[in-house]
């Protein structure tokens, strides 16, 4: 047993040289192929490649027992199979089979087929989770261990059953059963573990990848608002393009291309009709489709020479959400669409909807006051976005948790933002909307900024004109709290009067001024718009006590929303 426990030691010794040289290797470019399921060609020769240098190493780094090897050779094979699939494991078991062979020795041959047979082990149970739906359990490092487990039983057995004379088999089988399963095991799994590792280590890129997209949405506001066109979709595409670095972005309507730039310009050509399969599927069912090239496969509907290997189709919805077109955002053959996130990726089509219908409005109804247009201007604001932009910029670097929190309030906001399909809605999603804002503005002021809400659940079924509090509580901190030295306070709450609703936005900062000839764009439209639609009776009443509080109440009939 104590000689078990030393080749135990030794091979777990040898193979944490093994597996640092995994670890150096999943820094660079060769390991991205290997943070998903390998099916294109390109992908599963490289997926061969790494994991034949894996199995040939695992012999190089074996100890020699009797006239044989104690070795991690099966990490390689296992891995190979249970990645790239049963070609790929028999391909890398051959090779590293072989090398073994080379070397001689009475188990030379049998090692050989044992090696091979691990390889197959690996590639039937990749098989087995494709067809089960479980792509995301073949990373799974319980699994990899357990495979690598089964493999050297397997092993084991061939061992018995082909080396010869029986008794020097069974001895050398007693010898390295225990310490090759040990280490195969452990290794296989610690391998699959640091390509977890460096999947999560894209995924916290991807927040980086968000800043982008916002600064996006800034660099692109108000131009399509100008006309959905094929020159101001132009203009969008290219920012697209210079802010994703992707392979190429376009942009459709409901029947044609109205952009394109990058890969593929020379034959994907504005004005031309949509014949792409995932567009009209996009357009057709309302959903974003990607097309990955794996598990869905994707091709050039114009070129059967197009270097573009994937594509993400993310519609552009229109008032009740019926779509008007598309972005498209693609990637060539040699690079994983790895950077693209998918929320975002909507909440930009969301923005860039906005300013389409927003513009549509503009062109079809003129009874739209100046001031109307400039609040949905202001849906996204300008100084927000930067403002959102520079805090996430921050919490980045200390708090990656935080900051996907962040860019989730940020998602939820532009949301709320944007899929407002009617003027009127429940002072719940109302609500939803301020608290998104709030919990973004709570990041930026790092704990100088405190929110308290007290809004019965049973008044949160009343319907007011949509973005009536936003705007108010907006002015509570950028004229209000943001002016203090020390903790600001944000309350929120809401009463029944008789038959009518009072809800109040209340700072503790006490610095409101009024302003000749009104009380500015937001809080003078928000009294306009409610005293529009419920009555002269209603709107907004502001009461303050200098330096301690601004309190700011909307008066509103207790109409609830029906569904």
């Amino acid at each position: 047993m104590s000689n078990q426990l030393t080749l135990i030691l030794s091979l777990l010794q040898q193979m944490s040289f093994y597996l640092l040289i995994a670890y150096l290797l999943s820094k660079t470019p060769l390991f991205i192929p290997l943070m998903q399921v390998t099916i294109r060609l390109p992908h599963k020769l490289l997926c061969y490649a790494i994991f034949s240098v894996f199995c040939i190493m695992g012999t190089y780094f074996s100890l020699p027992i009797d006239d044989s090897y104690a070795n991690t050779r099966a990490i390689g094979a296992v891995l190979g199979g249970l990645l790239g699939g049963p070609s790929v494991g028999f391909a890398v078991g051959l090779t590293g089979g072989l090398h073994r062979y080379s070397l001689g020795g009475i188990t030379a041959f049998a090692c050989m087929i044992s090696t091979i047979t691990e390889g197959l082990i690996g590639g039937v149970v990749h098989r087995y989770l494709m067809r089960k739906g479980r792509m995301n359990d073949l990373f799974h490092p319980g699994i990899a261990g357990l495979v690598a487990f089964v493999a050297e039983l397997a092993q084991m057995s061939i061992l018995l059953i082909m080396v010869k004379p029986f008794p020097t088999a069974l001895k050398l089988v007693n010898d390295i059963a225990l310490p090759m399963m040990v280490t195969n095991t452990f290794g296989a799994a610690m391998f699959m573990r640091i390509l977890l590792d460096r999947r999560a280590t894209q995924e916290k890129f991807s927040i980086a990848f968000s800043a982008k997209a916002l600064k996006i949405a800034a660099r692109s506001e108000g131009v399509l608002r100008q006309g959905f066109n094929e020159e101001n979709s132009m203009k969008v595409a290219r920012i697209l393009y210079e802010e994703t670095g992707v392979g190429a972005v376009a942009i459709t309507d409901r029947n044609k291309l109205l952009a394109f730039i990058g890969i593929g310009s020379d034959h994907h050509l504005p004005g031309a009709p949509i014949t792409s399969a995932h567009t009209h599927r996009a357009i057709a069912n309302n959903e974003v489709v990607y097309a990955d090239g794996n598990e869905i496969p994707y091709r050039c509907s114009i070129s059967p020479n197009c270097r573009l290997g994937s594509s993400l189709v993310i519609p552009l919805r229109g008032e009740g959400e019926q779509v008007m077109g598309t972005i498209k955002l693609y990637e060539p053959k040699s690079k994983i669409f790895s950077k693209i996130n998918r929320t975002l990726g909507e909440g930009i089509a969301r923005l860039l909807s906005n300013q389409i219908l927003a513009g549509k409005y503009e062109q079809k109804n003129q009874l739209l006051t100046q001031s109307e247009i400039k609040l949905l201007h202001a849906q996204v604001n300008p100084h927000f976005l930067f403002n959102a932009l520079n805090t996430l910029s921050a919490v980045i670097r200390h708090d990656p948790e935080q900051a996907r929190d962040l860019v989730q309030y940020l998602s939820t906001f532009f949301r709320k933002n944007l899929k407002r399909t009617s003027d009127e809605v429940s002072l719940q999603d109302e609500l939803e909307h301020v608290n998104a804002y709030l919990q973004i503005e709570q990041v930026r002021f790092a704990g100088r900024l405190s929110v308290e809400m007290d809004v019965p659940e049973h008044l949160q079924c009343i319907h007011l004109p949509a973005f009536s509090l936003q705007p108010i509580v907006e002015n509570a901190i950028k004229h209000g709290t943001s002016q203090l030295f020390g903790e600001g306070i944000i309350r929120i709450g809401a009463r029944e009067e008789g038959r009518d609703v009072v809800i109040w936005v209340e700072d503790n900062a006490g610095r409101y001024q009024p302003k000749s000839g009104g009380d500015g764009l937001g809080m003078g439209l928000v009294d306009r718009r409610i005293k529009a639609r419920f009555g002269d009776a209603y709107g907004v009443e502001v009461q303050q006590e200098v330096d301690l509080y601004t309190r700011v109440i909307l008066h509103l009939p207790r109409e609830e929303v029906t569904a």
